[in-house]
């Protein structure tokens, strides 16, 4: 593909707005349409579009039917409420429309499949922009794990643990999805910043899959503790009952035998972390402590020593181990948006989409990380009982 690639935007919230400054940079690349439900958001987007003096799109709509449908669209880009991501995934692949779509978790199995089948008939491009997959570190661990460094993985830990307690709540006003999706569902809604580069270090769907789950819900007490601190004067979210779990806790079983625990923490205070650990026959690594340990660098009488000297010590693998795409980008200059992730997931779609080569996030990642949530669902329904993880695959990847 050597001509500007012509791209629909559906979603322009916060996240979406984000995103579409930087797809305006991307070179190549052409915004030709818009659409939001809400004119307030179009409007928004076309003011900064003008004040960059970028062309504006001749195509504004807030039905994303009629944005898949344009002509004047080559691209499609998702990044509405969670909802509508996989049923207008599938309708632009159907459409031959490329599709790139922002994360979450899927609502139902059925989906999943669908979204498969759609991209096994239709052979549409289509990929996760799972930003978290281009993280520096997450790049990094990668490359030490492909080279061997933490020896045979036996375990891996992820956390989405941050306090979105106001965003939750302010869901009515900010027009956000989060709202509705707290109130009605109990599921790991939110896994795959974690699992999408846990799933890259243990090679699932390439020579690896995840074959079964537990999930486990606590209480849930901390939205409507915040409502009465915060919000007693609104009657309506007073009354109001939230059925997620304030901590949803996931453990999931690999077909080699590596276990994946997912934590799931956004309605109590806390920091914000990944929460990010590898644990090896060679080493280990804590991402909250941003400390790298090897097997055999100290014993126990001498831990608490050696923790003083070494603890935040990730730094000093950079220099051997940081990942060829990050050098790159460290040479190039680094653009804002998550840390520089977003700027990479973008061009790593759009590059792949003018390359023709395999998404680096494909439809069997994206159909297998978005069934975390209607599975954690289904086990916490059954007081936290185990359920098989389907093959989206279907054998291919245990040939990979």
């Amino acid at each position: 593909m050597t001509e500007k690639v012509k791209v629909g935007i559906f979603g322009l919230g916060l996240r979406g707005f984000s995103l579409l400054k930087h797809v305006c940079d991307i070179e190549n690349v052409k915004v030709t349409a818009l659409c939001d439900l809400y004119e307030e958001r179009i409007e928004r987007a076309t003011n900064y579009m003008k004040e960059k003096n970028i062309e504006l799109p001749k195509f504004c709509t807030d039905d994303y039917h009629k944005l898949i449908a344009c002509e004047d669209v080559d691209v499609v880009m998702i990044f509405a409420a969670w909802e509508a991501h996989i049923p207008a995934a599938i309708e632009a692949m159907r459409a031959g429309k490329s599709v790139a779509v922002e994360v979450a978790g899927a609502y139902s199995i059925d989906q999943c499949w669908e979204l498969v089948k759609t991209y096994e008939e239709t052979k549409t491009p289509i990929m996760m922009l799972e930003n978290c997959c281009y993280g520096r570190r997450e790049l990094m661990l990668l490359n030490m794990i492909k080279q061997g460094f933490f020896g045979n993985i036996a375990h891996c830990d992820g956390s989405y643990c941050h306090d979105l307690r106001e965003e939750i709540i302010g869901g009515n006003v900010n027009k956000h999805y989060r709202l509705r999706n707290y109130m009605n569902r109990n599921c790991e809604n939110y896994p795959t910043h974690e699992l999408g580069p846990i799933a890259q270090w243990l090679n699932i769907n390439h020579g690896n899959r995840m074959v079964s789950l537990t999930s486990t819900a606590s209480k849930s007490v901390g939205l409507h503790d915040y409502v009465k601190k915060h919000h007693a004067d609104d009657e309506e979210l007073m009354n109001t009952s939230f059925n997620q779990g304030d901590i949803i806790t996931t453990v999931i079983k690999c077909a080699h035998g590596e276990t994946i625990k997912l934590t799931l923490g956004t309605t109590l205070p806390r920091f914000y972390s990944r929460g990010l650990t590898v644990c090896g026959t060679d080493a280990f690594f804590d991402e909250n402590t941003k400390t790298i340990v090897r097997d055999g660098e100290f014993t126990p009488e001498e831990e608490e020593n050696w923790l003083k000297e070494n603890i935040g010590n990730e730094e000093k693998y950079l220099e051997e181990y940081e990942h060829p795409i990050w050098k790159k980008y460290q040479e190039e200059g680094v653009r804002e948006g998550h840390g520089g992730m977003d700027w990479l997931v973008l061009n790593a779609f759009f590059d792949a989409l003018k390359e023709n080569t395999p998404m680096p996030i494909d439809v069997y990642d994206m159909a297998t990380w978005m069934a975390i949530t209607p599975l954690s669902e289904r086990s916490i329904q059954m007081g936290s009982s185990p359920v098989e993880i389907p093959d989206f695959t279907n054998g291919k990847w245990c040939v990979k």
